[in-house]
């Protein structure tokens, strides 16, 4: 049951990292953090719609292995905390 909560955190760290830089290579509607990244390349040199299409599945793809991961922590430390009744276990909210 720990060893599943340390890969469940574990993932959770790794796919937060890259939902962040996901989200951030997205191109922008102008102005913004994304320019930094190239998004505010001019309309000539902009990337093909494919790029993009397939950056917003990736995207989402990590979204939903992050809100798994999330899911399964919540359900670990509820399952360890029923199991514990008598052990005062700390959870942080």
């Amino acid at each position: 049951m720990k060893a599943l909560l340390i890969v469940s955190i574990v993932l959770l760290v790794i796919t937060s990292i890259l939902l962040v830089i996901s989200i951030l290579l997205h191109k922008g509607k102008g102005g913004g953090i994304s320019d930094m990244f190239g998004g505010g390349i001019s309309t000539s040199m902009r990337s093909s719609g494919v790029a993009e299409r397939n950056l917003n599945r990736l995207t989402i793809g990590v979204a939903i292995v992050w809100f798994a991961a999330i899911v399964t922590i919540g359900l670990l430390v509820k399952i360890e905390t029923k199991s514990n009744a008598s052990a005062l276990i700390p959870v942080i909210f």
